[in-house]
């Protein structure tokens, strides 16, 4: 099984809305993402977080901003397709889009593990 990061993209209003649901809005966002939980089963490695905050470190400065990635997962499957099928029907896609992207091993580091 290979691993796969996924992210999930929104403008940041639907970050802050979130943050602000109320107790019946975050009750059925909960709900969404336990029914998508036990859907995957086995294949959600890590059911993941919102992330904020973000900044963009360069050699010469760091910036505020400047990313619509509000959350990850972690999931697995055997191949870049079960996974991708995996995220069809995602109940994020109805505020914004989902990135998939499979872990890749370092070589030195993969015979090291072994």
């Amino acid at each position: 099984m290979n691993r796969y990061i996924v992210l999930y993209h929104a403008a940041q209003e639907v970050a802050e809305r979130f943050a602000r649901a109320t107790p019946e809005e975050a009750a059925v966002g909960l709900a969404q993402w336990q029914a998508w939980s036990v859907r995957l089963g086995d294949s959600l490695v890590d059911a993941g977080r919102p992330l904020g905050a973000p900044a963009t470190v360069t050699p010469d400065a760091v910036s505020d901003g400047g990313s619509d990635v509000i959350g990850l997962s972690v999931i697995q499957a055997a191949s870049r397709e079960e996974a991708i099928a995996l995220m069809r029907d995602h109940h994020h896609l109805a505020f914004g889009s989902i990135t998939v992207l499979e872990e890749q091993m370092i070589p030195e580091l993969a015979s090291a593990e072994s």
